[in-house]
């Protein structure tokens, strides 16, 4: 999988497309990601005695790597991930728009 936690992701598909956020948890098993701020579901909860109060939750849920591409700062674009060996021998991900390295 060439996402990773930390990154900003573009949605290209789906009832978020267009939409950005930053990645809070990859699941490579499963071929998914979490991203902020997309792919709201609502979660009824019980009240657990004494602390937890009872409601509906919105929290988000998992993605599948296909529908999101990586954000490019520079391009101001969603982008494809290439990578490229650097001086010191250890290997970056680039932006194949312009070159850029993505994520130190």
């Amino acid at each position: 999988m060439q996402i990773r936690k930390g990154d900003m992701v573009r949605a290209i598909a789906g009832r978020d497309k267009g939409k950005t956020g930053k990645v809070l948890r990859v699941l490579p098993k499963r071929e998914r990601v979490i991203v902020e701020g997309m792919n709201f579901v609502k979660r009824h909860t019980r009240a657990r005695p004494p602390e937890q109060q009872g409601g509906i939750l919105q929290k988000e849920a998992p993605l599948h790597v296909s529908n999101v591409m990586v954000y490019c700062p520079r391009c101001n674009r969603a982008t494809r991930i290439g990578h490229r060996k650097l001086e010191d021998g250890t290997k970056a991900r680039i932006c194949r728009r312009c070159g850029e390295i993505i994520g130190k």
